[in-house]
This record gives structure tokens, sequence and C-alpha cells, in this order.
């Protein structure tokens, strides 16, 4: 049950754009500069900035993928048979700066699988994050570099993000937990 739609696909669009320009005055220099999507939903707002940046500035940059499953602190507790997607990485990461990026920040916990996943595929001069949603309800000190909306969430209340490529729609909605 949706209890509030908080970004339509116009203004979702329109915001996830901004952040790729942010990142091209961040970095003027893109050939130094990677972008890791982690599954799923990261992967395809991480390929969306590489299609903006592109348009913007004409460099196209690295796009990896990391699935964080296996470096969760929860890997037991997740159900018999997790799925485990596709990691692709097929760039050193080594000093380069890494944007990663995710759909919602909430407790942290999966940057910090995503960070203890990214460094096995060596060190990079830095790590950025860049979300759609940074709720409250941190657990680990991680906070994103870029953000579209920053928000609280109540108790029982789940920010749920829908993307074409994967779910057919767009939009960014609350809705109340099961």
């Amino acid at each position: 049950m949706v209890a509030k739609i908080l970004m339509e696909e116009k203004e979702l669009v329109k915001s996830w754009k901004e952040v790729a320009k942010q990142i091209t005055v961040d970095y003027p220099s893109l050939s130094n500069l990677a972008i890791v999507g982690i599954r799923c939903r990261g992967d395809i707002l991480a390929e969306r900035l590489v299609k903006e940046i592109k348009k913007i500035s004409g460099f196209a940059v690295p796009l990896g993928f990391l699935d964080i499953n296996l470096y969760r602190d929860d890997f037991t507790s997740i159900g018999p048979e997790p799925l485990v997607r596709e990691t692709k990485i097929d760039f050193d990461i080594t000093g380069k700066n890494v944007i990663l990026v995710d759909d919602v920040l909430f407790t942290g916990r999966t940057i910090r699988a995503a960070l203890d996943a990214l460094i096995d595929f060596g060190r990079p001069a830095s790590i950025r994050l860049a979300v759609l949603i940074d709720r409250d309800g941190r657990e680990l000190p991680i906070q994103p570099d870029y953000s579209v909306k920053k928000m609280a969430v109540g108790s029982g209340e789940i920010v749920e993000v829908k993307l074409k490529e994967l779910d057919g729609k767009e939009g960014i909605m609350i809705v109340k937990s099961r």
C-alpha cells in the first residue's frame, strides 16, 4: 500500500541528471573516474550516470557492477539460497576515483559490504557515494556525497524505488511495511 509518492518519473530523471552534472564539476578530469553500481537498482542508476556524463562531457567513464550478497553481515539470515548476481568490473580501479551508486541509503550496511567487495578489486584513490534517497536510520557512520533527497521515514515505512528497466515504471514512494 502506497503511503506517499515522493518523486514521479520526470523529477527523478531530472534530479539524477543534476547529480551527473555535479560529478563532472567535482571531477573535471574524468580520465581518472569510474562508476560502480550496486546490484540491483544501483547498477541501473550507475548506467544512467555514465550515459549522462558522456552527454555532458563526451567522455565515456568506465562502468562496473557489484553484487554484495556474499559480503553482507546478514548473509546467513537472508535465506537458504540467496540470489548472487554477476559482479562485473573489467577495469583496474587502483588509483581511480570511484563513485559507488545505490538507490537508497538506510542503515549503511549495504554500503559497508560494497566497500569490502570493491577493495577486492584494487585500491582506489577515493570512493564517493551517490544515492537517490538518503533516509534516516543509520547504524554505521556512512554518509552520501551525492543524494537527490534526504528524508526521515517513520518506523514501519519503506522507501521503494521503481525504475523502468526493472519494474516497468518509474518513481519513488513510501509504502507501509507488510
